[in-house]
């Protein structure tokens, strides 16, 4: 009897654990690698991972102004469909789906299954496939979690959270023994200008910021936040300011424990941070790694599921994403889309040619999001907002997002080419699909096609159901029989 729509279940301490679960992730554990190969020597990567994190403290201000301004959930999709169009707002969504979450979820799926492995391996490298393999049922766990309830999606956050902040004094507490010590070897020469390439510098941008990745989390969900006015700004803040303070502290440790040589070597720097400050937690530290890998995933799920439901209700995706379980109250159909493509993305793909591939879209779309901040404060200025940031934020947040965008295309060509493609591929399915109105003959096949999917396939598999149970139980009661003669 009563209206089904995704209840306002998050509250301000859930609003925290999922900025926090979603940037504390497999990031801090795998990004340090990239940040140090790209920047060339340990006291630049210092400066790339603070940069980082002051660029992603003024992308979460503007975003928050923006959760303020514009009711609706959706995140990055919204706010672009509301301020600069529906063209670039599809855009979006389609390099999205295709590309941006599915790589995403993969880096941060194989980190998962690489850090759950590596106690039972160690010292040697786990196999790829059982990495592959334990990272995809990682996934399906928290597919299905999400699948079945927003509040244990959203209590498990809140756990893992903790777990993630646990995981990361576990690495700081030691290094800063150590540092306090005098062990300060490997900062000798650190700022050595000769192993610096200004080229590579926007990979060592985007790694650092992937790391940082999910401060912009409660954007998707601003719908079922809680007084999203007041905990929204709160919220951000808080978690950014905690976050910087962690990497920053578990870097430095990092460099304290294990040199240069040792880190660019590592396919998981936290095991052999572990295995060389204490050997008596290397089977404790990679587990802890994982569970914050896995918080990541759920995060992510429970979002970008949100962005699909927005986009069907705007008339941009197709409609049965905008369905919600009548009894669960969870956007089923668009929890499950990802399924497939990020299955086959971590079954070809590699953790550092993923996360250049997807890079480049995201930080685009980042930079339009908040350069429509801009345009939404020219357009309307006498709107009012309850949080409101300086100009030059937005502003530098903007110039330097689509300067690291263009300077990564002479940094790494070929994928960064391949993700231009991807989002370039979006305009003809634009103005074919939802620019214009389809013919009566396309609405027809559609009918069509949803009348067979709501009628003809139920009754498909339930008598394909019955049939492979009837054989199965002729089959069982052939073997009892043989065993019996024997």
């Amino acid at each position: 009897e009563e209206a089904v729509f995704l209840r306002k279940k998050i509250t301000l301490l859930r609003a925290f654990s999922l900025l926090i679960g979603s940037m504390v992730g497999s990031g801090i554990f795998i990004s340090p690698k990239g940040v140090l190969k790209n920047s060339g020597s340990v006291g630049f990567s210092l400066v790339v991972w603070f940069s980082c994190g002051l660029l992603s403290m003024f992308g979460a201000l503007c975003y928050a102004e923006l959760g303020t301004r514009i009711t609706k959930s959706g995140g990055h999709y919204i706010y672009i469909l509301e301020t600069l169009g529906p063209l670039p707002s599809f855009l979006f969504l389609w390099a999205e789906f295709f590309a941006i979450r599915p790589a995403n979820s993969a880096v941060v799926s194989l980190a998962f299954g690489r850090y759950m492995l590596e106690p039972f391996f160690a010292p040697c490298a786990a196999p790829v496939p059982a990495v592959k393999l334990v990272s995809l049922l990682g996934y399906y766990m928290v597919l299905t979690l999400n699948s079945w309830s927003v509040t244990w999606s959203a209590r498990l956050q809140t756990a893992l959270s903790i777990v993630k902040l646990l995981a990361l004094a576990l690495i700081i507490v030691p290094g800063m023994i150590l540092l306090a010590q005098g062990h300060t070897e490997n900062f000798q020469d650190a700022f050595d200008r000769q192993s610096l390439v200004l080229d590579k510098l926007p990979l060592a941008f985007y790694a650092g910021m992937f790391a940082y990745s999910g401060w912009f989390q409660t954007s998707f969900v601003r719908e079922e936040l809680v007084k999203p006015e007041r905990n929204i700004p709160l919220a951000v803040i808080v978690s950014v300011i905690t976050v910087i303070v962690g990497y920053m502290l578990t870097n430095v440790s990092y460099y304290t424990v294990l040199g240069t040589q040792d880190v660019l070597a590592s396919p998981a720097v936290a095991v052999s941070f572990v295995q060389r400050a204490f050997k008596s937690l290397i089977s404790v530290v990679p587990v802890l790694v994982a569970l914050s890998c896995f918080g990541t995933m759920n995060g992510g799920i429970f979002t970008f599921s949100r962005t699909l439901f927005v986009a069907s209700r705007e008339g941009q995706w197709p409609p049965l994403f905008s369905m919600i379980h009548i009894r669960r109250h969870t956007p089923l159909p668009a929890v499950m889309l990802m399924f497939p493509l990020v299955t086959a993305m971590v079954c070809i793909g590699d953790i550092y040619h993923l996360l250049n591939f997807f890079s480049f879209s995201r930080w685009l779309f980042i930079g339009l999001a908040t350069l429509g901040l801009i345009v939404h404060r020219h357009r309307h200025p006498e709107l009012h907002s309850p949080f409101k940031v300086p100009l030059f934020v937005p502003v530098s947040f903007t110039v330097i997002c689509l300067f690291t965008v263009a300077m990564s295309f002479y940094s790494d060509p070929v994928n960064i080419s391949i993700g231009c493609a991807m989002v370039l591929s979006g305009f003809p399915v634009y103005y074919l699909i939802i620019h214009r109105q389809m013919s009566d003959r396309c609405r027809n096949l559609f009918s069509i096609s949803q009348d067979f999917l709501w009628t003809k396939l139920p009754s498909f598999f339930s008598t394909l159901s019955d049939y492979l149970t009837h054989k199965l139980q002729l089959l069982l009661e052939v073997v009892q029989q043989e065993i019996k003669t024997y």
